[in-house]
């Protein structure tokens, strides 16, 4: 019996899953599946320091080629309750809409495939293949102990994942907009100067590592990096944060520091894009020097566009009546960790009213999403 994807989206909302808790959202989403013939299997994971998170990992089939749809069930806190016109976790549906937390991203977009699964079984039985779910609930948190040790576990027990789509709310405006075929990558930087503490009418005592710090980073900002490509755009650095401690003002600080990210596209790579920022900060650095710390959140990734990528194309034309754009634009997303092991795109709802108060979707736009994935597995099992 095919399954409502606007009333499924509606459980899920119901189950106040903010990142870590789970609050029985995978229990219902295991439910609905296993009814349709998916073998499930629940993959908990923690490691000292951080949250227990649980996860799931379910398929449909045994045999190639095995496409797969991959998201979370978790979500961010609802922020200033007070502000809601509903119950954030009552998954309420009003003027043609359903609102709560997670009903752009990304639960209604689970409900949305779980829907056109049972469609498709309901129209054609079993696929020739396999289909998978690939459902972590530490997405909206530190993503350690949810996709990137999901994608471990796979591959240590022999599964294999063919074509991936990531259900994050992709569109800008209208569904059918934008397909994700990519993303930029992602540096988050510190750099340090230290100095000698003193008094601000004795700076012969002193040595003050703010001039040095303020150089250094107009000097790194002031780059451009590089002009961008057919499927990129340029790359952009932004300082994030510029602090010395100072509650005071009459002391020269002991020490300055600033805080940068880039985000970066194909043209470059982690160790290319390390080289050049150290490059930047050798050719402005003064005799104290500078300390600088880098850590790399995400890479940037391209699909090619291929049979699988048209196929999907093909879908979101069929029922909106749009020419998706391919495009890599935007944050990040768990697509960095499975472009390592398959083939994957984004595309899912509407982004306005994601992660904001009063978060809310369509339902012509959740029940279009659903016609859009079970087009794709008809095309796909073709």
């Amino acid at each position: 019996m095919a399954i409502d994807p606007v009333a499924f989206a509606a459980e899920l909302i119901q189950c106040p899953s903010v990142t870590p808790a789970d609050a029985g959202a995978l229990d219902r989403l295991q439910s609905a599946l296993e009814g349709l013939g998916f073998v499930c299997t629940r993959l908990p994971f923690s490691q000292e320091g951080t949250a227990d998170v649980d996860n799931l990992y379910a398929r449909l089939g045994t045999q190639g080629p095995n496409i797969c749809f991959a998201g979370h069930t978790d979500v961010v806190p609802v922020g200033a309750s007070a502000e809601w016109q509903v119950d954030p976790f009552a998954g309420e549906i009003r003027e043609q809409a359903l609102w709560g937390r997670g009903a752009a991203d990304m639960k209604g977009a689970i409900a949305a495939f779980v829907g056109a699964v049972s469609q498709f079984i309901d129209a054609r039985g079993t696929p020739d293949g396999s289909v998978s779910l690939l459902i972590t609930g530490d997405e909206e948190g530190p993503s350690i102990n949810g996709t990137r040790k999901m994608l471990t576990w796979l591959q240590e027990n022999g599964e294999i994942i063919d074509d991936c789509v990531v259900g994050e709310p992709t569109n800008p405006d209208t569904l059918g907009e934008m397909i994700k075929i990519g993303r930029r990558g992602s540096v988050n930087g510190v750099v340090t100067v230290n100095g000698t503490q003193g008094h601000v009418a004795y700076p012969h005592l002193a040595d003050n590592p703010v001039p040095q710090l303020a150089q250094i980073m107009a000097h790194l900002s002031q780059a451009s990096l590089d002009d961008g490509n057919e499927h990129f755009q340029p790359s952009n650095l932004e300082i994030t944060s510029f602090d010395v401690g100072n509650m005071t003002t009459n002391i020269i600080p002991a020490q300055a520091q600033a805080r940068f990210n880039i985000r970066y596209n194909n043209h470059w790579q982690a160790d290319t894009l390390d080289a050049w920022i150290k490059a930047r900060l050798d050719e402005a650095a003064g005799p104290t020097g500078y300390e600088l710390t880098l850590d790399h959140t995400g890479d940037c990734f391209l699909t090619e566009p291929g049979a699988f990528v048209e196929q999907l194309s093909a879908a979101v034309s069929e029922v909106t009546g749009r020419q998706p754009v391919l495009s890599t634009s935007g944050g990040t997303s768990d697509a960095r960790f499975i472009k390592d092991v398959t083939r994957v795109v984004e595309f899912g709802l509407v982004g306005q009213t994601m992660h904001k108060v009063d978060e809310h979707v369509p339902l012509d736009d959740i029940r279009q999403l659903n016609d859009i994935y079970r087009i794709l597995l008809t095309s796909y099992f073709a």
